[in-house]
């Protein structure tokens, strides 16, 4: 079997989602780095709306046994989340939500116009767009370019091919938009202010093996590597493959 994991579950199906819930839960690392990342989401409540709080594409996360109040969706029907929604057509009033988290979703919608636009239309005044995702840095580009299997299209545009809920992917996405394209996104969606963009997190998924490998180090070994991963990226912010992007509605 060597380091990857062997299973013949479709990668669309809510079977596939669900299995991955469970390694994520059980590896040292990767769950880890879920708590540090749903940390960093969820230090903005205090600062958004007293509104509705929405997670898309919560998938296989626990971010709902931390904070219940966060309304959990996905575009599969997974019994660990709250509704079976689309974020291309948000059932939410104007204006009616607080807040949109989202972890390694964006670079997953099919149509980012079309997401934006929802956005616009749901978030209210004063509400925050949070997320994280890949980075087209060096070190990130290199590492998901020739050892990950969904691609990442530097060149690409604001859509990419609707072939499934995780199939379909170009990790490079929220870079084009945020960063190649910020100009473009600050013109057609005056409404929205990118306020942070923060570079981040260049070895504990690596080394956790995410939901495809197996963990490369030792649990006891966690504290160094984290350790790392922190300083690492303010050093050379070229050395990081994720980043958080913190989009407030003005």
């Amino acid at each position: 079997m060597g380091l990857k994991y062997d299973i013949d579950i479709p990668l669309d199906s809510p079977e596939r989602t669900i299995y991955h819930r469970d390694i994520i839960l059980n590896k040292k690392f990767l769950k880890k780095l879920y708590y540090q990342w749903y940390d960093e989401l969820t230090k903005e409540l205090p600062n958004l709306p007293k509104q509705p709080i929405i997670e898309l594409g919560s998938g296989g996360g626990f971010l709902k046994e931390i904070h219940p109040d966060v309304i959990c969706t996905d575009i599969l029907d997974l019994p660990s989340n709250d509704m079976t929604i689309s974020a291309l057509d948000m059932p939410f009033e104007n204006q009616s939500i607080g807040g949109i988290f989202m972890i390694d979703t964006l670079h997953h919608i099919p149509d980012i116009d079309g997401f934006l636009k929802e956005a616009d239309r749901t978030v209210g005044h004063g509400g925050k767009i949070i997320m994280i995702e890949p980075v087209n840095s060096m070190f990130g580009r290199f590492i998901y370019k020739n050892f990950h299997h969904e691609p990442f299209d530097p060149e690409g545009g604001w859509t990419i091919p609707s072939t499934g809920p995780l199939s379909g992917a170009n990790g490079a996405l929220p870079w084009i938009v945020f960063e190649r394209d910020a100009k473009l996104f600050k013109e057609k969606y005056p409404n929205f202010k990118i306020e942070k963009i923060q570079y981040r997190n260049p070895l504990l998924y690596l080394i956790s093996g995410g939901v495809s490998f197996k963990q490369l180090l030792p649990d006891f070994l966690y504290p160094v590597v984290s350790g790392f991963d922190y300083i690492l990226p303010k050093i050379f912010k070229q050395f990081s493959m994720f980043q958080l992007i913190v989009i407030t509605r003005k």
